[in-house]
Order: C-alpha cells, then structure tokens, then sequence
C-alpha cells in the first residue's frame, strides 16, 4: 500500500488509496476509505525528559490521551539527585503513564535504585532486548556492591492493555548502545543490549506473540533513535506506532520517509520523538479500521513553554523538592545554543559565577550538561537547577596549563569526530580559544586574567609548571566526563554545593538585574 503526497501547499498531508480527503486547517492527517468497523484512539507521548520538573509541571496541564507513553530517559541521569527521581516518579504517575521504554539514563543508578523508582510507578517499563547474567552466575561480592537485583523481575518485553474496551499490545526497547553511554559502567557489567539485527527479530518474536493472542493493534516504545526506529519499522510487521526517543528529534506533524514509513507487508507505521528536555510534548490521533491498520493519524506537538504551572501540582513537587527561592530578575538572555558545537552564552553566565564566587582562574563547564537556559523575567533557584541538575559538588584544583590545553584539544577532536558531536566544546571563563573545524583541531588559546587582559598560551609548548586554580563540577575535574581529568581526586578540595548552588548566590550578590550574553570565548578558524 502506498501514500500518494496531495497538494504539497497543504503541509505533510498524505492520502490512501482513492478519494482525497477534506482540507483540516492545516491539520496533518492521512486517510484511505473507512471501513464501517473503526477503533479511534489519542496517545499521548514524552521522551527525554531527563528530569526537567519544571517543564514536567506544564506538561501536567497540557497533556491529554486515552494512552499516555514515554519513549524513555524521564530521569535525570544522575545517581546522587534522588528527589529528583522521586518528583519524576511523581510526575509519570500524575500523568498517568502507562509504560515507557528503558532508556540509558535510567540505567545511570544501581540496578536497587532502579528497582524500587520501578515499584513506585505504576505504569510499567519495557526492554526487550535487554539481556543480563542470571545472577546465581554472579559473586556474592559484586551482588552486593553494586546492589544488582534481577531485572526481569520489573523490565518487562510487552504486555497488553485494554483501552476504551480495545486490546493494545505494548512493548519496548533499549538503546542498542547501551553500554557505551553508561555513566557507570561497573554497575551494570551483567548487562548487555543485542545489536539492531537481533533487536529487530526480537521485536517481530514478540509482536507475533501479541498477534497470536488477539491483539492488532500494537505500539512499540523505543529508545533505539530515529534511524534504527527506521529500520524496525521497515523490516517487520504489526507495529502500528513506535514511540521514539534518544537522538533528541523533533518529529512535527507526519512525513513520508522520515516518521512515516511502511513495514515489510506494506502497512503504514508512524514513528513520533518530541525533542528533549521535556520542552515539547505530543498528541497522536489515530483511527484503526477492524484489522488494526491505521486509516486515519494526526501528530500533533506542543511547546510546553506555553503551559503555566498548576498551583496544586507545583504544591505537590515542592513537598519532593523543597520550596524554590527568589534570587533575581533576568533582564534579557541571548537564545541558548542549537548544537554541542556552539558557544553557550548560559554555560559560559554559570562559568562566571563559578569562577567569582570562587575566587578562581578559570572555570569550566560540560556544555552537553547544560539542561536548559535562562529566561527573562524573575528567577528563581528551583530554574537555576533546571538549567544545571546534575548534583556534583563543586571542585577546585591547581591544575597545570599542559593539562588545560590537552583537555580543550581532546575536547575539540572527539567532539567534532562523535555521532551528535557529544561530548561538546567546552563552556569557560578565564579562557578564550579558537577551533578550526575543518581540522577538527585546537588552533589558539589565552588565559584572561580578572582585569580582562589576554595572555597567549602556547598550545604547541604549553608549560607543565605554569598552574592556574580551576574550579569544576567533580564530574569534568576528577572523573572526566568523556575528557580529559583535569585533576585527581585526591588532589582536589572538593565543596558540598554545586554550580546551580553558586549561580544562585551569584546572582544575589549581583543585586541587579541581569543579562546573560556572554559570548565570544569560542572562536572559529578555517
């Protein structure tokens, strides 16, 4: 069966079969001749929220389905941030949330931890291409350190619910490179995610189950990322709906060849992602005609910037998180970065607070960890952690200027070689440097001093006793964060506060509106 593009002035409007259908105000839809016998249905969808609880208080208020599912990473990815777990745990369970997919930052916390955020939520999480070692094969000793638990007991391959009196046949998948973006990678050795060849046959095993067992409808949350959800859903059969997640897309309305494709007996598959950080969320409206194949689909996406915070529900997170202070007004913000690749003014803003209100040299900061950006008008602490979630204490080294330099050089050569050009340029103050990124290379870099005056360093010849005090999270200083450690542990003073902690205190010994347009410490040579 093929979908014959209709007046390309209308946008992504696709049509089955025969008759054309009705113009829906710009709507996205497709349809073919209906069949008297209909099953329509609303699926409501995140992924990637990775913990945002603000924008996780709009999307309460603007969420609707018959069927709310999340392609995976709802936490935050970091271990120490427990309340943050819990309010997302509270969140999923507000809104309803019938099931999600495992996504990698889940897997950022003990296999116990996970466990008992799992018992907590009442929709259910799915991995069926995960595979661990039975653990009666495992040491007693590693049981017990890295609390491992038995993953089948709570990640479970698919299951089927009743939706307004109609099978729906849910199942899911985790990313097919799981091991390599574990944050922790001892914590989960037992584990393992199959390559996309036995992925795939795994999920057409379990989508045959569910047929076999009077199910046609069925909807597969996945956090593989959008072209590996291409490929499954080409080369099987009976997925109606992947719901995707991981490579951050944002898939608006429905598009022939890039969220609508065709499984192997011709049926149409529509594939969703709504971008990350919780800033979008989704409406799929669908009408199945009896045999469970889609006749009729309209993707909608929504900003949740455009969505206020229920007082009842901010109420509810406050008890999880604690009440947000005041600390300032934002007077204007430049637009936050578009790529890893580019300069982040509200990166280099936290970098200033870090560096003043530690009395430092220099101060850096992991891009890719910068979670959201600053807004105009009041802020206030609880928007500074949304910005910076990650709960690592501050940490201060003398570290030398051959240190410095090959970090931003390695930085520099990964970050423009990597898939998604992860981990990202570096975010700092006290410095500015030039990249060529046709070289891929560090090209030029200079310590600024607290007067504003440059002093080159020599990146050819950088001086292993020259040392600068740098203050960082304990994550880019000791543990390296997909860089370069900039100093050891055991060499560094390590503070119990973190950078959203000194940014807001930043801000208040500011006492003045502020503007966040720090640009100009990242330079592009050819």
């Amino acid at each position: 069966m093929q979908i014959i593009p209709i007046n390309q002035n209308q946008i992504n409007k696709y049509n089955f079969s025969f008759r054309k259908t009705d113009k829906t105000n710009g709507q996205n839809i497709l349809e073919k001749t209906p069949k008297k016998d209909s099953f329509e249905i609303t699926i409501g969808y995140i992924n990637d929220l990775h913990g945002q609880t603000n924008n996780m208080m709009r999307i309460l208020s603007g969420m609707k389905g018959d069927l709310i599912v999340s392609g995976g990473d709802n936490y935050i990815g970091d271990e120490k941030n427990r309340a943050v777990h819990d309010a997302t745990v509270k969140f999923l369970n507000l809104i309803g949330l019938r099931g999600t997919a495992l996504g990698n930052h889940e897997m950022d916390t003990k296999q116990g931890d996970l466990k008992t955020s799992a018992e907590k939520m009442n929709g259910s999480i799915f991995a069926l291409n995960l595979e661990q070692t039975p653990l009666e094969e495992q040491t007693t000793e590693e049981i017990e350190k890295f609390n491992k638990t038995d993953l089948k007991e709570f990640i479970k391959k698919s299951d089927i619910i009743e939706i307004n009196g109609e099978k729906i046949g849910l199942l899911g998948t985790t990313p097919v490179d799981l091991s390599n973006r574990a944050t922790h990678p001892d914590y989960h050795r037992d584990c393992k995610a199959f390559d996309l060849n036995k992925t795939t046959e795994l999920v057409q095993k379990e989508v045959d189950n569910l047929r076999s067992r009077g199910v046609n409808k069925i909807v597969m949350l996945s956090h593989l990322g959008i072209e590996r959800d291409k490929e499954v859903a080409k080369n099987t059969e009976g997925i109606d709906v992947i719901i995707g997640g991981h490579t951050h897309e944002l898939l608006e309305g429905i598009k022939e060849g890039e969220n609508l494709l065709y499984s192997k007996n011709g049926e149409p598959v529509v594939i969703t992602e709504a971008g990350k950080d919780g800033k979008h969320f989704g409406n799929l409206n669908l009408k199945f005609d009896k045999d469970g194949v889609i006749t009729k689909a309209q993707n909608n996406l929504a900003d949740t910037s455009l969505y206020h915070r229920n007082l009842v529900h901010q109420y509810i997170f406050n008890q999880i998180l604690g009440k947000p202070e005041i600390v300032g007004e934002i007077e204007e913000a430049l637009p936050p970065a578009k790529s890893l690749l580019e300069e982040n003014p509200h990166a280099n803003f936290m970098c200033d607070a870090m560096r003043e209100e530690m009395d430092a040299d220099i101060a850096v900061w992991n891009n890719a960890a910068t979670r959201n950006f600053f807004k105009k008008g009041i802020i206030d602490s609880s928007d500074i952690k949304e910005i910076a979630p990650f709960a690592d204490n501050i940490s201060v080294a003398e570290v030398s200027e051959k240190t410095i330099v090959d970090a931003f050089r390695k930085a520099t050569e990964i970050s423009y070689s990597s898939i998604g050009n992860k981990p990202g340029l570096l975010a700092v103050s006290g410095l500015n440097y030039t990249v060529s990124p046709t070289k891929k290379t560090l090209v030029e870099m200079n310590f600024v001093d607290k007067n504003g005056v440059e002093h080159p360093i020599d990146i050819n010849n950088p001086r292993e006793d020259k040392k600068y005090k740098v203050v960082a999270d304990s994550f880019i200083m000791s543990w390296g964060a997909d860089y370069d450690v900039l100093s050891p542990k055991d060499k560094c003073t390590e503070y119990p506060f973190t950078k959203a902690d000194l940014t807001c205190e930043y801000i208040k010994h500011m006492n003045k509106p502020v503007v966040v347009n720090q640009v100009g410490r990242i330079k592009y040579s050819d």
